[in-house]
């Protein structure tokens, strides 16, 4: 075999994957010789999708995706870039009409290969090398290689790997081995006379190599290269020697071993197989950059990218493209910066003993020149160019899985493409192609594709407002794929899934979190199952814990029907049994309590209690029996928290947060939540269960602190108790004290620093009086409290654009936005009477 035109054997074009000068050498050796036939390093199923890359609709980066027909979740990617080796070699036996193939190792080999030495490993793992190593399955599979993506699977852990290019850089006298290669190659120009000498001194070094470190570790290289010896042969056969290899410069010396046929298929005989799928999907710039594909994963897909495709000045277009994102992201950059940039690069280069300025030295200059020093604009810089956002784009023609292509086509009606650079989309429900994409994000959740993540709005608040966070990765080709088991729609899959995911709960609060996504997702055939599975749970479970984590849930649920127009009356009767129920047994369940314990069911209080404030939002207002029925649920809670206040036996923290809900409601006096705390703090008590009382009433991100920088009394009863705690109790109530107040703002923890320190008239006195404290007077002033009504109006916003849309929990405020006797911002006048005041 030679690498040269003319000789014994094929053209073997060693190449680094994803390499820009590997790619110029590749298409100026393929001009030179002219080949009748070009074979490729990649799997042999792709050969049908070759012709594909001539499609006008084919946009690099893409990849070749093999799945397990049976298991699409074991899959492998063979990523392409514009200035891959591989992709020209394609392209340009394409555009001469060459016929072009694939000679690595079938897929259905490799995917095979990677799935038995994951049961392998999961084997061991069964027979103890868990207990002996620490290493889970989990860990196992990953260390297998098992879900990332690449030409193969990766090698045994045992086995020791090198990196050629890192060798030979060394060898060279290099630190940086992407310093070396550029130096050698990307900076160097081929010429019409020599198109074929960077391959025959790669091939050499890389022989050398081999000889030094054997197969370095990759010990399939073995089986593959037997493989592409085969399917060489075979083209030979076919077109005589007028044959051209492009592959990774590693197999070069391998290609050109003189072996037996019988010898190669002794290496392949017995190979473990598995039904494959292959199909091209999109890549990015970013996924490019990690360990992928051939094991090639490169730094700077941007930079490299802009090499390949800059024909002259290269350093001059990238400072210019640089200055340009700068500008954008409002920088102050000139032309002046541009040259200076420019200068300082070739200086940099000439001092280092470099033919050209690197990405090192364009860095550096940016850095001094155009960032003026800071790393904070230099890293946009790196994110923007030298890595990039480019998500490639592959044409409908291609094969693809039914539901990937009825996502396609959900994609193109509501105008909803996917972009490799994240993006947040604002989605107002009450139009119906934002419902629609609102609809379609959440089914693709449902089925794991996690497209797009919820996001708090910053504007608007109101439940008919969604905020998304939107990014797509080339591995969610893979979840579609996997999902695709489900149904042939996106509906049809996510109907399915729901059902299955209900089955398969394994609490109540999962289900009820279930039936909250189905109401998103739209999912009326699923509801009905869900539904049933939630009832049935429901009734049986006796843990008012987890009657108390699976209300919040549903009771938001009954939210949705407002705006999305679903029928929730299944559900209200649910969520109003699952409400008597949390009622009945919450009392006891509170009794005899460790710390934890009771921590925890603090928590479930305070969800409890926004549950049945939301449930209980129609009392009163006429709309029917569904009302009616609904009326005493406030009410109800209110009699379970007077009790939890009341009993000694429930723990402070919750006693403490029982009296705190029932004074913010108004079903309890500040007279009496005086007294109460009065009594949990007088020298009986425990200065530890006081202190938890305490932390209950005023802690917990409750706004404890503007309470008692408002209301004397109260300050004055925790300063008393305080002063008064034993030496040696207050070590002990010290942590939950500092918990409590370290909670609170920064501005409230001043001020009651400074009222403490005045000492008010009466301070430390449990009938001290509001009027202590200058500025407060004793009672509210409606007078002047109604003056500042027009102004807050003003501020919160214009009334035809925000009549529905006010401050406020997303799933929270939809009662604000029906409710006749609400302002006009959303805000009730009592709510505006509370911030005049």
């Amino acid at each position: 075999m030679s690498d040269r035109d003319g000789g014994t054997g094929p053209l073997l074009l060693g190449v680094r994957h994803h390499g820009p000068g590997s790619a110029r050498a590749v298409r100026a050796a393929l001009e030179a010789a002219g080949p009748r036939t070009v074979l490729v390093e990649g799997p042999p199923e792709a050969d049908a999708l070759i012709a594909l890359a001539a499609d006008e609709d084919m946009r690099p980066p893409v990849a070749l995706l093999a799945h397990v027909v049976d298991e699409p979740g074991r899959s492998a990617f063979w990523p392409l870039a514009e200035f891959s080796p591989e992709w020209v070699a394609i392209r340009w036996a394409l555009e001469h009409g060459v016929p072009a193939r694939f000679i690595d190792l079938p897929a259905t080999h490799t995917l095979a290969w990677g799935r038995e030495e994951t049961e392998d490993e999961e084997n061991k793992a069964n027979e103890g090398d868990r207990e002996a190593s620490g290493e889970g399955a989990s860990e196992k599979r990953e260390r297998a290689g098992e879900g990332e993506p690449g030409g193969l699977p990766s090698e045994p852990s045992e086995a020791v790997r090198i990196d050629p290019l890192a060798v030979l850089a060394e060898t060279a006298g290099y630190d940086d081995a992407e310093r070396w290669w550029e130096d050698v190659i990307e900076h160097r120009g081929v010429s019409d006379g020599d198109a074929f000498a960077p391959f025959e001194v790669l091939g050499e070094a890389m022989g050398a190599l081999r000889e030094a470190f054997g197969t370095g570790g990759h010990e399939r290289d073995l089986v593959r290269e037997a493989y592409m010896r085969l399917q060489v042969r075979a083209a030979q056969r076919e077109f005589g020697d007028d044959v051209a290899v492009v592959c990774g410069a590693w197999h070069v010396p391998a290609l050109r071993q003189r072996t037996t046929v019988a010898a190669d298929r002794a290496l392949l005989k017995g190979l473990p197989k598995a039904k494959a799928d292959m199909t091209w999907v999109p890549w990015t710039h970013r996924r490019l950059s990690r360990m992928s594909g051939y094991g090639a994963g490169i730094d700077s897909p941007g930079w490299y990218g802009h090499l390949f495709g800059a024909a002259d000045r290269p350093i001059e277009r990238w400072m210019t493209k640089v200055a340009r994102l700068l500008r954008d992201e409002d920088r102050p950059v000139s032309s002046a910066h541009v040259i200076e940039a420019v200068r300082l690069a070739d200086t940099l280069a000439a001092m280092r003993g470099r033919p050209l300025p690197g990405l090192t030295e364009t860095t550096d200059a940016v850095r001094a020149v155009m960032c003026e020093g800071s790393d904070v604009p230099l890293a946009l810089v790196h994110d923007r160019l030298v890595v990039g956002d480019v998500l490639g784009e592959v044409p409908a023609a291609a094969p693809a899985v039914p539901l990937q292509r009825d996502l396609d086509r959900l994609q193109r009606r509501l105008r909803l493409k996917p972009e490799a650079q994240e993006r947040e989309l604002e989605l107002d429900l009450r139009k119906e192609n934002d419902a629609g994409r609102s609809r379609l994000l959440h089914r693709l959740r449902l089925l794991g594709i996690e497209w797009g993540e919820p996001a708090a709005s910053r504007g608007s608040t109101g439940t008919f407002r969604e905020t998304w966070r939107l990014r797509w990765e080339p591995e969610l080709a893979v979840r579609v794929a996997e999902a695709g088991v489900w149904g042939t729609t996106v509906l049809a899959a996510a109907t399915a899934k729901a059902e299955a995911d209900a089955v398969g709960a394994r609490s109540l609060a999962d289900v009820t979190g279930l039936a909250e996504r189905c109401l998103l997702a739209e999912l009326p055939d699923a509801l009905p199952v869900v539904m049933r599975i939630l009832a049935d749970r429901a009734a049986l479970d006796a843990d008012v814990g987890h009657l108390a984590q699976a209300l919040p849930a549903l009771v938001r649920s009954l939210r949705y029907g407002d705006v999305r127009g679903t029928d929730t009356e299944a559900l209200a009767e649910v969520a109003a049994g699952l409400a008597e129920r949390v009622f009945v047994g919450l009392p006891p369940a509170c009794a005899a309590l460790d710390a934890d314990a009771a921590e925890e069911m603090r928590g479930h209080v305070d969800a409890v209690h926004g549950a049945v404030g939301l449930l209980g939002e129609g009392e009163g207002d006429g709309q029917g029996e569904d009302s009616a029925s609904r009326g005493g649920i406030r009410g109800r809670w209110h009699g379970v928290l007077r009790t939890l206040a009341g009993r000694d036996t429930v723990p402070g923290v919750v006693r403490g947060r029982a009296v705190r809900l029932l004074l913010d409601d108004g079903e309890l006096g500040q007279e009496e939540a005086a007294r109460l705390m009065g009594l949990v703090l007088s020298p009986g008590t425990e200065p530890a269960d006081a202190a938890a009382w305490i932390e209950g009433f005023v802690g917990g991100g409750s706004g404890g602190g503007m309470l008692l920088v408002h209301d004397e009394r109260l300050l004055g009863l925790v300063d008393a108790w305080l002063t008064g705690v034993p030496g040696d109790a207050f070590t002990d109530v010290l942590p939950l004290l500092r918990r409590t107040f370290s909670a609170y703002e920064p501005g409230v923890r001043r001020t009651l620093g400074e009222l403490v320190r005045r000492g008010p008239g009466t301070r430390g006195s449990a009938t001290a009086t509001a009027s202590g404290i200058p500025g407060f007077a004793p009672d509210l002033d409606a007078a002047r409290a109604d003056a500042v009504l027009p102004m807050l109006r003003l501020l919160l916003g214009p009334d035809e654009t925000e009549d529905a849309d006010g401050p406020g929990d997303s799933h929270t405020n939809d009662s604000r936005t029906n409710d006749s006797s609400t302002n006009d911002n959303g805000a009730d006048d009592n709510d505006l009477v509370g911030v005049g005041r």
